[in-house]
């Protein structure tokens, strides 16, 4: 069992970074790929950026490509969304989640986190 707890997220005008964290607990951390997703309202949630248990493998959505960045520590069992150049289309709930990734294709899993509120302001 994993659970997972974002934080980082937050108010920032167009053109701004944010650092979004999702931290882990239990031991099998390192044994799951993990997504960022969003949500933003009236839409469907979109997996943004995934990564490889050992960090080798990475997904990025087209929206998003060039502009985040996922990373992971396992030591700290944490995962990393580094967003720079930020736009109001960006603004929405994001959601870190447990699965799985086979060759550049993530695998929603069925932990996820209760989600970070990103805003973009124009």
């Amino acid at each position: 069992q994993v659970q997972l707890v974002e934080s980082g997220g937050g108010l920032v005008q167009a053109g701004g970074s944010l650092r979004l964290s999702c931290a882990a607990s239990g031991r099998t951390f390192n044994r799951y790929a993990m997504g960022w997703f969003r949500q933003a309202p009236g839409k469907e949630r979109e997996c943004v950026a995934a990564i490889s248990w050992s960090g080798d493998r990475l997904y990025y959505a087209d929206s998003t490509k060039g502009r985040f960045t996922i990373s992971r520590d396992n030591a700290k069992n944490t995962v990393y969304l580094q967003m720079n150049s930020l736009k109001p289309d960006d603004t929405a709930v994001y959601y870190c989640n447990a699965g799985r990734m086979s060759s550049s294709t993530y695998y929603q899993g069925d932990y996820w986190g209760q989600g970070t509120q990103v805003t973009v302001s124009s």
